[in-house]
């Protein structure tokens, strides 16, 4: 429970978004070229990722760097080999189809137009071959054929196929409600498995349908049979329902609009969630895949200090994490987007550890903590109190045997300091620079700067400096104290 909830509390905003977004993408990928050979490549391109992923989870890397060099390769073939039908699919679509639009089919009249001449021109052995096109691109291996334009109708396709028209031997290609071409000519299929009566008709039919997603007609003249090729298999047809249902398959046709809303949305809904699913686990390999560690040196941030108290030292300044997560999400994580803050709100005068746990750190989300060094922290604390301390003057070496100090004093006698109240309680004098006495032969004046021991103590309205006087006397004599003595 704890890695799942661990799991969902990483997932960032952008990754919502950066998931939603290119699922949409892919989604939208699928309605531009769904039924095409673009889409199975894109699939076989799809699968040869997930295989170089898996090859390299495992370790397999000869094995990942050439798959990954062959799905490279595959991608630039598929811009190149299906450039017609990429082409096809961007320039025949509105901005509005690109990016939201559903296009649907909906041609019932024309459908019946061909289904009536097909039997018709079965019935009077009229030879006849009729393509119908598919979301692929066929202009490549249709050849020869001439420009029509003309409005789909029964009487123009049997007119079409009339033994006497120049172009009855050729194929007539039907798009849209309109007859694009005529006398055009078609592949022949190489198969051997064709029956022997099949001629060249059916053998064209077969050709262009293995070849591309086209649906051909082809009525034959010796047998006045109708005969229908997909892919690469050929249907024999008995009668005008059975045409149709194929041409309905075909060309997207439905009965009526509440089976239109209903295989659309089946349709499109599965395409969603597939591509959704899809892009997450894109996500999860990149993201969740082979952790990487890395380290990061992060100042210590101090809260909740009480306001009568200072910090006065600190056994660290900075902290050491050991992080992980995925590769591209640890090379955008900078120092800065890592907080590491201590609680000093139960910390007493003095000396406390500290202790640095994951509750004090913060991370960007999906980056995870493997260790802290150190653990914790010496963080000393104190007040901060004002004290008067007498001066003393701090002499050294010694004045001439024959003279003597007889007074001294010192301007001001004492001064204020500032600094811990531990220090200050145990500290009573505050002594001056060292003064040499070897250098002094008579009374005399100086200025002096003041020592402070501790490095937390600081004067107060100070300039750091005392006038020092003094009075050098010379010795008396033996006999002269005598006599101060009888006298």
């Amino acid at each position: 429970m704890d890695t799942i909830t661990n799991f969902v509390s990483s997932i960032r905003w952008q990754d919502i978004v950066d998931i939603l977004l290119m699922s949409y993408v892919v989604f939208r990928f699928y309605i531009l070229f769904k039924g095409t050979n673009v889409i199975r490549v894109l699939i076989g391109i799809l699968l040869l990722w997930f295989f170089q992923r898996i090859a390299s989870s495992l370790g397999l890397i000869v094995t990942s760097w050439a798959v990954q060099g062959v799905t490279a390769v595959a991608a630039i073939i598929l811009i190149v080999i299906f450039r017609n039908e990429i082409r096809s699919a961007l320039q025949t679509t509105s901005l509005k189809s690109v990016l939201y639009g559903f296009h649907i089919k909906s041609i019932e009249t024309p459908s019946d137009a061909i289904i009536e001449s097909v039997f018709q021109l079965a019935a009077n052995r009229h030879g006849a071959l009729i393509v119908l096109p598919g979301r692929e691109d066929i202009h490549e291996m249709v050849h020869s054929g001439i420009r029509w334009d003309g409005i789909l109708s029964k009487e123009m396709i049997t007119s079409i196929f009339w033994p006497d028209n120049p172009v009855h031997d050729g194929a007539a290609v039907i798009g849209g409600g309109k007859v694009l071409q005529v006398g055009s000519i078609l592949p022949l299929s190489r198969r051997k498995d064709l029956p022997s009566y099949y001629g060249t008709r059916h053998r064209a039919a077969a050709g262009l349908a293995e070849a591309t997603d086209a649906l051909v007609i082809a009525v034959s003249e010796e047998r006045g049979s109708i005969t229908v090729a997909k892919n690469s298999t050929l249907f024999p047809i008995r009668n005008k329902k059975e045409l149709y249902e194929i041409i309905k398959e075909h060309l997207g046709i439905f009965y009526g609009p509440s089976r239109i809303f209903r295989k659309q949305q089946t349709e499109l809904g599965l395409a969603a969630i597939i591509s959704l699913i899809l892009i997450t686990g894109i996500w999860l390999s990149f993201t969740r895949g082979i952790d990487t560690l890395i380290s990061f040196e992060v100042p210590i941030e101090y809260t909740n200090r009480k306001s009568d108290l200072d910090i006065y030292d600190t056994s660290i300044n900075d902290v050491r994490l050991d992080l992980s997560g995925s590769g591209t999400l640890l090379k955008t994580v900078k120092s800065e987007n890592i907080k590491v803050k201590v609680d000093l709100s139960n910390c007493l005068v003095g000396v406390n550890n500290c202790l640095i746990s994951e509750e004090n750190i913060s991370l960007p989300p999906g980056v995870f903590l493997k260790n802290i060094k150190p653990s914790y922290v010496k963080v000393t604390l104190d007040k901060s109190i004002d004290k008067t301390i007498p001066l003393q003057v701090d002499w050294k070496g010694r004045l001439p045997e024959n003279m003597t100090l007889s007074n001294v004093s010192i301007e001001p006698p004492d001064v204020k300091v500032n600094g811990r109240s531990t220090v200050l309680k145990e500290l009573s004098t505050i002594y001056t620079e060292k003064i040499s006495l070897d250098d002094i032969s008579k009374s005399g004046e100086l200025t002096i700067g003041i020592v402070l021991a501790n490095t937390s103590l600081k004067l107060v309205d100070n300039q750091g400096s005392v006038k020092v006087r003094y009075i050098i006397k010379e010795k008396l004599k033996e006999k002269d104290t005598g006599r101060q003595k009888k006298k």
